[in-house]
């Protein structure tokens, strides 16, 4: 707790007006590689408390961001906001009949699981949570379009990491300054969706 009071980050972000600190880690991906810009459709998977769809709201100008999380979040200005299990059907079909048959630029998904302490099992669930958004990424990318996705190195990362290159042009690891040194926490980003990734 204490560690969490006084980090830089969480300072910071409580001076300028944003939602979390990992506002900063999308800020500095997006800065590296532009991956948010005018008109796009932004799709935001476990998105509460809201700091990257504030930040893709800021970047995205009169674009749309859809917000998904299983936890209440406060409205925020330029995004849509939708609470479920993304684990769900049902939630699951109703973000897709949100996107009203558009596909999206971009899939970004901060989603981790609620952790029981067990090593094992939190890396199963994780790698569980981050394959589910790359089904869904790969079903409502735009050709060419990108995904960027927590992942925790450990079991399963490296499966993972090749399953999502098979979809994509390109795949690479980020460790933005924000992410803690000591967390096995990474960011896979895939640029260049492919089509042929949605058969099967």
């Amino acid at each position: 707790m204490h560690e969490h009071v006084t980090d830089h980050y969480v300072q910071r972000a409580k001076a300028e007006g944003w939602r979390s600190r990992a506002a900063f880690k999308l800020m500095e991906i997006d800065d590296k590689d532009h991956l948010l810009g005018p008109g796009m459709l932004v799709v935001d998977l476990g998105a509460a408390p809201g700091g990257w769809s504030q930040v893709a709201a800021e970047r995205v100008s009169g674009g749309r961001i859809l917000a998904l999380d299983l936890l209440d979040m406060a409205p925020l200005a330029g995004v849509e906001l939708l609470r479920g299990d993304f684990r769900e059907e049902a939630v699951l079909a109703e973000l897709t009949s949100r996107l009203a048959g558009r596909p999206a630029d971009l899939v970004i998904s901060d989603m981790a699981p609620n952790i029981s302490g067990i090593a094992t099992t939190d890396q199963a669930r994780a790698v569980h949570l981050a394959e589910l958004a790359l089904e869904f990424a790969a079903a409502h990318l735009k050709p060419g379009g990108h995904f960027l996705v927590k992942a925790f190195q450990g079991g399963g990362f490296e499966a993972f990491r090749r399953a999502m290159a098979a979809g994509f042009d390109k795949v690479v690891v980020r460790k933005p300054k924000s992410s803690r040194d000591r967390s096995s926490e990474v960011y896979l980003l895939g640029t260049g969706c492919r089509p042929q990734s949605r058969e099967g």
